[in-house]
């Protein structure tokens, strides 16, 4: 099982902005939808934003929306998270997934109980 890779983690002063990438060479990247969570020390893992298979559909965590944009390249087999006004809140380890079932829309729970997580990026927002 080859799990997805997280890069493009870092530090950067708030109000900054910083891109995300996950690649996931296991399965065929186009079928799969896709999508990011994140884990703060001593919090649960949050639900950060996904994105269909297609890349029709995506979906954000309340706490994102207006801010971040996640988008895929089926071509390249990537997927980003473009994070911009970045707050001191948002630092926390950003997990990549992948559903394991294919053509699917894509959803928080669906994610979390069917996809695959990497191993991580961290993101840390100095005020």
């Amino acid at each position: 099982q080859v799990l997805p890779v997280e890069s493009g983690g870092g530090l950067v002063q708030a109000g900054g902005s910083l891109r995300l990438s996950c690649s996931a060479a296991g399965r065929t990247f186009r079928k799969y939808a896709m999508g990011w969570f994140r884990q703060a020390p001593g919090q649960e893992r949050e639900f950060v934003a996904c994105i269909s298979w297609d890349g029709v559909y995506t979906l954000y965590g309340d706490s994102v929306k207006g801010r971040f944009t996640i988008s895929r390249d089926n071509v390249k087999n990537i997927m980003y998270l473009q994070m911009n006004n970045l707050k001191p809140e948002d630092t926390a380890v950003y997990y990549c997934n992948q559903d394991r079932v294919p053509f699917e829309v894509g959803s928080a729970h669906g994610l979390q109980e069917n996809g695959d997580f990497g191993q991580g990026t961290q993101v840390t927002v100095f005020s």
